[in-house]
C-alpha cells in the first residue's frame, strides 16, 4: 500500500467546491401570521382624483383608504 501525499491543489479545489456549493433545498419557511391591528408601511401609487376624494374629508384619510381596501378584499 502506497501512501498518497496530499496535493494542495486538490485540497484547495475541494474547499472551493464546499464553499460554493448551493445548499440542499429544505422546506420553505413557514409564513408568519400577521398580528391584528399592526400596520405596515408601504408605498402605493393612487390616482390623484382618488386621493383627493379621501383627503376631502380631512384627517383620517389613510384609515378611510384602508377601510375601503379592506371592504374590497371582503374582510
Amino acid at each position: 500500500m502506497t501512501r498518497r501525499i496530499p496535493d494542495s491543489r486538490e485540497a484547495a479545489e475541494k474547499a472551493f467546491k464546499q464553499a460554493t456549493a448551493k445548499p440542499a433545498p429544505g422546506p420553505a419557511p413557514a409564513k408568519t401570521a400577521s398580528l391584528p391591528g399592526v400596520k405596515e408601511l408601504v408605498s402605493l401609487r393612487i390616482d390623484r382624483d382618488v386621493l383627493d376624494y379621501f383627503q376631502e374629508s380631512g384627517p383620517g384619510w389613510q384609515e378611510r383608504i384602508n377601510d375601503a381596501l379592506r371592504k374590497a378584499a371582503g374582510k
